[in-house]
């Protein structure tokens, strides 16, 4: 008992860190590899009747309410895939480094920007007006004033809210994070191509996205969990640890790992900031694949993080401080557009950067999967970075990893070519022992596999395989932010409730005159599966990544129709008269079914007759 009070007060005077190492032991002070992949209705329209079956319920899309948001977590503690991490640097450097590439990759592009870009979405793109001169280009950007909805991401977020069609919010957002660059060049010369840095000289042009204070907050609530949503990390003399205790991360925990020099990476920043996920769940719609993020706070002359690459395409968003970047092509072709995250690499096996620079508040550093990359702290200033992800397993190759089978499986079916016999011989001249033979049946038994794989392109169900990629989107997806007005004309700003002893403006009284649409145009997706027609849907999503399963309406084949109006239709609104149902009773029960999943949204508020 002695000896366990003296250890006791030896472990008081010792910092979070000390107390960790103490008692995890050396066996948890492993060097980390970075692993896989991270993770990003109970009512059926029926003929006749006018209810039936769903998949699962959910919770409802508030308007910004706090809550647990997908920065696509649930990771193991081993591995985020969201985001690219930051990494060492030997010498702080001001001004980016032009190397020469030489590699199948294009070289980075600079873009210096002279005055504030205007954070509006209706502001035009700043076209390239200079000339490389052997090296980054230098665009202009101009400056506007952001009017009455203010700057930074707060005022553009309120700007977009008066887009109708989401669509076109989702471009303008898009638009705006790569300002001066026009969206067409950034996608032509850089997008899974070359690493792209805009440095923009304003402080303020993600003001209001993430802060430290939001942090803060954040570990205040006592819903953060070390693993699960918050790694403490440190990188020193080539070793990448991981010093997560367990259990809750409360703030005086926290921050006196931080103060002793350790690296903060928060996995799922939209699961604790109602801006974060707003911000996301429009982008996810221009990327159509996940939109994840991470963020991370490291002190002043420390990193977090070793050399590596990753799966994902990257935005790091610089907020707060400033932080030394190296970024190096893929040093193999096997590593051009990386398929996995690495593991930590040494700095022996990275050679030289094609870009280094330091990103200051309001910079941009783009670069895709497969580039390897590492930031430190400068010793003058913290950083506070978020990075923005997606297009993890997006590739051609991962749609016909679902394409391929079912083309297998309708070939087997419908073509008795599949279905015959191999030769009884075959096992004697085929097989890598026999690769070398020049014997003739092994040329007719490869050519007749040739002939099979190109019969297969007849059998292949693109569109269903394109369905089944959606549908799997649609399950990654955050769920929508509402806008207000959105909310007063949705099954979330409905009058129903408890008042005097009893329920209250319940019925949901839905006509053939009352105009409907989509609450957004990427929402839904109808799949013909073998269990029937589901109708997909995101607005009972979590905002943790695959919280719930996924939602799902199973429908009658005779209002697949009338689905395809509503998004045909949108944005603009129809009345429920004119969807393409064949009785009244039957408009009227599907819209009523839209409208209590969210999926709907009314011209104007149902009111109470």
């Amino acid at each position: 008992m002695a000896a366990m009070v003296v250890e006791q007060r030896e472990l008081g005077r010792l910092s979070a860190l000390a107390v960790y190492r103490r008692m995890a032991g050396a066996g948890r002070m492993e060097r980390r590899r970075r692993g896989a992949s991270l993770p990003a209705g109970r009512k059926r329209a029926k003929g006749r009747p006018r209810r039936g079956r769903a998949g699962g319920g959910g919770s409802e899309p508030e308007a910004a309410p706090p809550a647990a948001p997908p920065s696509r977590v649930e990771l193991p503690e081993e591995a985020p895939v969201e985001a690219p991490v930051e990494l060492p640097v030997v010498v702080p450097v001001e001004l980016p480094v032009e190397l020469p590439v030489v590699v199948p990759v294009e070289a980075p592009v600079v873009v210096p920007v002279e005055a504030p870009v205007d954070p509006r979405p209706e502001a035009t793109d700043a076209g390239p007006d200079a000339k490389p001169r052997g090296g980054p280009k230098a665009m202009p950007g101009g400056a506007r004033p952001a009017g009455k909805d203010g700057g930074g991401v707060s005022g553009l977020l309120r700007r977009l809210a008066r887009l109708e069609d989401s669509r076109q919010r989702a471009a303008e957002l898009f638009r705006w994070l790569l300002a001066p660059v026009a969206p067409a060049e950034f996608l032509g010369r850089h997008w899974e191509r070359a690493p792209l840095l805009l440095r923009r000289g304003d402080p303020g042009y993600y003001a209001g996205l993430f802060s430290t204070a939001d942090f803060d907050a954040a570990l205040r609530g006592g819903e953060v969990h070390f693993g699960t949503h918050l790694d403490v990390t440190s990188y020193a003399e080539g070793v990448r640890e991981t010093h997560n205790p367990s259990g809750r991360a409360l703030p005086a925990v926290v921050w006196d790992f931080y103060q002793n020099g350790c690296s903060l990476r928060l996995l799922c920043p939209q699961a604790f900031s109602p801006t974060v996920w707003h911000f996301l769940s429009i982008l996810q719609e221009q990327f159509g694949s996940m939109a994840g993020a991470n963020t991370y706070l490291t002190p002043p002359g420390t990193q977090g993080f070793a050399p590596h690459y990753d799966d994902i395409e990257a935005f790091v968003l610089q907020l707060e401080g400033k932080k030394h970047w190296r970024v190096y092509r893929p040093r193999t072709d096997a590593e051009v557009l990386a398929q996995f995250s690495s593991a930590n690499l040494t700095q022996a096996e990275l050679g030289e950067p094609v870009l280094e620079t330091v990103l200051e508040a309001g910079d941009l550093l783009y670069f895709p999967r497969g580039f390897i990359h590492q930031g430190d702290c400068l010793p003058d200033a913290h950083s506070l970075h978020i990075t923005v992800s997606s297009y993890q397993r997006n590739s051609w190759g991962h749609f016909l990893e679902k394409l391929l089978p079912a083309a297998l499986q309708m070939a087997l079916e419908e073509d008795v070519e599949y279905r015959r016999g191999l030769p009884m011989d075959y096992l004697q001249y085929m097989g890598v022992a026999n690769s070398d033979t020049v014997d003739a049946r092994r040329t007719a038994f490869v050519e007749k596999v040739q002939s099979l794989i190109k019969k297969l392109v007849d059998y292949a169900p693109i569109d269903a395989a394109v369905d089944q990629r959606a549908k799997s989107f649609l399950h990654d997806c955050l769920p929508p932010v509402l806008t207000q007005s959105e909310k007063a004309q949705s099954v979330y700003g409905f009058p129903a409730r408890w008042q005097d002893g009893g329920p209250c403006n319940v019925d949901i009284l839905i006509t053939k005159d009352t105009e409907v649409r989509l609450l957004r145009h990427g929402i839904v997706r109808l799949c013909n599966e073998e269990a029937g027609m589901m109708l997909y849907y995101t607005t009972e999503n979590s905002r943790v990544y695959h919280k719930e399963e996924p939602k799902f309406l199973e429908l009658d084949p005779e209002y697949t129709d009338s689905i395809e109006f509503l998004l045909s239709s949108y944005p603009n609104h129809v009345s429920v008269a004119n969807l393409p149902c064949e009785t009244l009773e039957e408009k009227i029960s599907l819209a009523t079914l839209l409208f209590e999943k969210g999926i709907l949204t009314t011209k104007k508020p149902l009111a109470k007759i």
